[in-house]
């Protein structure tokens, strides 16, 4: 792949991943990159080769100095100043190199999961807890950018240890042979606190995941868990869930402090050992002054590609983990598969919708009212009709299951009665594709929004904070209504749009919802009068099926059932 700049991220396409385990799905993110994790691997060779020639020159000029010889010191401190610039130019382009392949590793990653979120729409949620798809698009995305970040020091490391090994051979055998055979040794005794580290590393992210989710679902209900109440309960709850991921933090963070205490123990006593082994030799006159002073340098050094080899297995062990986690997302597939065939289907024109399981025709150009005796059965409709769940459906006698879902997506729209409002500005809400027959300021007009608008401190161009929290329930389900009638879709449909708004708000909700879908089809799951009287016909079901169909006033005349559904949501 050719080396992309930061400058281009994100990209336009991240690519299609190998999903059959975590370890192929980095090694495909190592191949997206490959050009990136070449140049730093080479910096990273260059940068510690540089550094492991500066050992022998030394011992070197010390030599020099113990013969006498002043040209030869001049020479061999110009070699250790040059090797020196050198070393700090290398390091800075490694960096600079590794900085790149973090992030275009994370980027990459961040891209996919958001592609996979986009591409589900509202199976994800139905699917995976909120908890871990934030935990994957933070704490996971950060950790595979880290392993890669590594890369170019670990290839480095390689090669300075296999080069200064050769060189410590030539100078003493014996010598050479025990750093030669000692530093991987040192390796292999740190190698088995690899794997538990790995263990309590995934079970710490289980559980954050899981206390993530259960802090969402706190704050998100917080209101209700109030009036009824609920919050010490939810909030014990929340202190357990805390308390299991400190101690497992906790449990993860002993194994890795004593990896950590061992990369520096170990190299220290192998340094010492080295030295006096190196000393003995000089004494006995088998080794010079100068080749003593270079096999302390040479082993001091060997302690860094050491350091940078466990660094590497930590590293990428903690990727490991978080790959597995990224994976569970990303192989994540639609409630149900979509028709291999679907394009070759000619696109439906503008027409009826018509629900088979529960017997619901929605005329076209109409507004066609739903009360369900059961807000599930309510739910339930209003995914199949969308497309989010299984389901006979039809629109214009097209299957829905027959269409690309892309086609679906344009033609039928479904607001939830929990609508989601993105961070960002409030006129970001209304940048979606339009039909350009709804204007935003006429929208919110007829969705009753403009006093919320007016309400916020700059306008349209206020920044609004995560999910809209900074607004009431009422204030987001009209700004979110007032987004789906800029949308113009051939098919608008409303779950319980005016649940958390006033009867006053309602009663012009309901006018203008009748003049803004003014010839096209419209679908409103509710039992408000305030919009029951202005639906052109008005389905009651029962049990999940159509039982009458008729006006609001008639229904309530002559359907008994039908009027305590009613009257039981209007109180």
């Amino acid at each position: 792949m050719p080396y992309v700049p930061l400058r281009d991220l994100p990209r336009d396409d991240p690519g299609r991943p190998d999903l059959r385990t975590p370890t192929r799905f980095l090694v495909w993110i190592g191949r997206m990159q490959l050009a990136a994790l070449t140049l730093g691997i080479a910096w990273g060779v260059l940068w510690m080769g540089a550094a492991a020639l500066i050992p022998g020159a030394l011992g070197a000029g010390v030599q020099a100095i113990a013969d006498g010889d002043e040209p030869a010191v001049l020479r061999w401190s110009l070699v250790v100043l040059g090797l020196g610039v050198f070393q700090a130019g290398a390091g800075l382009f490694r960096h600079r190199a590794a900085v790149t392949n973090w992030i275009s590793a994370a980027s990459r990653v961040q891209q996919l999961i958001v592609r996979q979120a986009a591409r589900l729409g509202g199976d994800l949620p139905r699917q995976v807890a909120t908890g871990e798809v934030v935990a994957a698009t933070a704490n996971d995305v950060e950790r595979i950018g880290s392993a890669f970040d590594v890369l170019a020091r670990f290839a480095g490391a390689v090669v300075a240890f296999f080069g200064v090994a050769a060189i410590l051979l030539t100078i003493n055998a014996p010598l050479g042979t025990v750093v030669l055979v000692g530093v991987p040794l040192l390796s292999l005794t740190i190698s088995p606190l690899v794997r538990p580290l790995e263990r309590r590393e995934r079970d710490q992210r289980v559980k954050l995941g899981l206390a993530t989710e259960l802090a969402a679902d706190t704050v998100a209900g917080l209101r209700v868990l109030r009036g009824i109440g609920g919050e010490d309960l939810f909030l014990e709850r929340y202190g357990q869930a805390s308390t299991e991921v400190r101690l497992a933090a906790v449990r993860t963070a002993r194994v890795r402090s004593l990896l950590d205490a061992l990369q520096v123990f170990l190299p220290g006593i192998f340094v010492v050992t080295v030295t006096w082994l190196g000393a003995r030799l000089a004494i006995d006159g088998r080794l010079s002054i100068g080749a003593l002073v270079a096999f302390y340098g040479y082993t001091a050094f060997m302690v860094l590609p050491l350091r940078t080899v466990t660094e590497t297995a930590h590293k990428w062990t903690a990727a490991r983990v978080a790959a597995q986690r990224v994976l569970s997302v990303l192989r994540l597939e639609r409630t149900y598969a979509e028709d291999p065939d679907a394009a070759a289907h000619a696109e439906p024109d503008e027409g009826g919708l018509v629900d088979v399981r529960s017997g619901l025709t929605v005329m076209p150009g109409r507004l066609t009212a739903v009360v369900a005796d059961d807000p599930l059965t309510a739910d339930t409709m209003a995914d199949r009709l969308g497309r989010y769940s299984d389901g006979d459906v039809r629109l214009s006698g097209t299957l829905l299951s027959d269409l690309p879902i892309d086609v679906v997506r344009r033609r039928v729209l479904v607001q939830d009665k929990d609508p989601v409002i993105l961070s960002g500005s409030a006129s970001d809400l209304f940048e979606i594709p339009r039909t350009g027959r709804v204007g935003v300021l006429q929208a919110l007009a007829w969705a009753s929004a403009n006093d919320v608008v007016e309400a916020l401190p700059e306008g349209l161009a206020t920044d609004l904070p995560e999910r809209g929290r900074s607004l009431s329930g009422g204030q987001r389900q009209r700004l979110a209504l007032a987004r789906s009638l800029v949308a113009d879709p051939d098919v608008l449909v409303l779950d319980e749009p005016t649940s958390a708004v006033d009867t006053h708000t309602e009663a012009r909700i309901g006018l203008g919802l009748r003049a803004a879908r003014e010839g096209r089809t419209t679908v409103v799951f509710t039992t408000s009068p305030l919009l029951l009287e202005h639906a052109d016909v008005v389905a009651f079901v029962q049990s999940g099926t159509v039982v009458v169909t008729g006006s609001h006033r008639d229904l309530m005349r002559s359907t008994p059932a039908y009027r305590a559904t009613v009257v039981r949501g209007v109180g």
